[in-house]
């Protein structure tokens, strides 16, 4: 069941032509359909047809145990993320893609790198130099440790060789990190440390 959202955590996020929506149920759930709201016009962030590249990668923690699972899937010209994972404390987390394919326990950070940001840019979106690439929106942990999420931007792909894409020649990473994302704070937006991780490479192509 979808838990209830307050108005602030369903708002909508357009940035300098970034579209990145996040939708938060509970990890119990399947990979259901959802539709979510964006700029005035409905969309759908759902299981996409197979006919889109796809990557389906598990979720490990610093112990290097698996706790959930990411699928990332082409989504008109952008990448749609859906992430369910469970083991984590409650509250909220920051989450980004790091710029290598490695998630190696427990140390996160030296195995995935910094954060995805070909552009240069400094991190946040609240950041007048910034946004990263890379940066995505927090996630609410419920009190059960539990994390179902959904979300999307334009700003990169899973196109192979093209500008921007996470199938680069060592991949890319999704991490989540201890605490939330300030949304301002370079490089990381004061998120501590990396406590779990999903590698983003061709080895996980559908």
């Amino acid at each position: 069941m979808v838990n209830s959202m307050n108005k602030e955590a369903t708002t909508m996020w357009k940035l300098s032509g970034a579209v990145v929506a996040a939708v938060l149920l509970t990890a119990g759930c399947s990979w259901t359909k959802e539709k979510v709201q964006v700029s005035g016009d409905e969309a759908t962030v759902n299981q996409k047809d197979t006919s889109e590249p796809q990557i389906i990668t598990p979720i490990i923690n610093t112990d290097g145990e698996e706790i959930g699972e990411a699928k990332l899937t082409a989504d008109n010209g952008g990448v749609s993320i859906e992430v369910k994972a469970s083991g984590l404390t409650p509250g909220e987390h920051g989450i980004h893609i790091h710029e290598h394919g490695v998630c190696t326990a427990p140390d996160f950070k030296a195995s995935a790198g910094g954060h995805f940001n070909p552009t240069g840019k400094e991190h946040g979106f609240d950041n007048p130099k910034g946004y990263h690439l890379g940066d995505l929106r927090n996630l609410e942990v419920d009190e059960k440790g539990e994390v179902y999420a959904q979300m999307a931007t334009d700003q990169v792909t899973l196109e192979k060789g093209q500008e921007n894409s996470l199938l680069d020649n060592d991949g890319t990473a999704l991490v989540i990190h201890e605490g939330a994302d300030d949304y301002k704070t370079d490089p990381a937006g004061d998120s501590g440390k990396p406590i779990a991780c999903a590698e983003i490479t061709m080895n996980q192509l559908k």
